[in-house]
């Protein structure tokens, strides 16, 4: 890759690149949902990233915001991806998440019987046992 061919990513593209979204299609959805906004604004999958951008991106019911530290075309590894995205979300947004995660795993229907096993999966996750 040419310095010229990393000056342009599409925000989609960017957004599954550095792991915000599993696929570049549910990235693109969201741009097109009005989920995605840079600068204030919504934008368009197509819209470029510049280095050094803000993006708010409202993922699970938290409004998420990242800082662009490197542009990426290709996906690339869980480890590596703190080089490119700076997370500035603040840690109460995702406590919220935490809590309303909480209240849907814990809340049971009255004479449903015992929990499932995923339902215990992710009681054991959400509870770290």
């Amino acid at each position: 890759m040419e310095a010229k061919d990393l000056e342009k990513v599409r925000v989609d593209r960017w957004l599954w690149a550095a792991r915000v979204f599993k696929t570049r299609g549910d990235a693109a959805e969201a741009c097109k949902g009005g989920k995605v906004e840079i600068g204030g604004e919504n934008v368009k999958p197509s819209r470029p990233v510049r280095v050094g951008e803000t993006i708010e991106v409202m993922k699970d019911g938290v409004l998420r915001e990242y800082r662009v530290v490197g542009l990426l075309l290709k996906r690339v590894g869980a480890k590596v991806v703190a080089n490119f995205v700076e997370d500035l979300t603040p840690p109460e947004r995702l406590e919220v998440r935490r809590e309303t995660l909480a209240q849907t795993v814990l809340k049971r229907a009255a004479g449903t019987g015992r929990p499932t096993k995923r339902e215990r999966r992710d009681m054991d996750r959400l509870f770290g046992d």
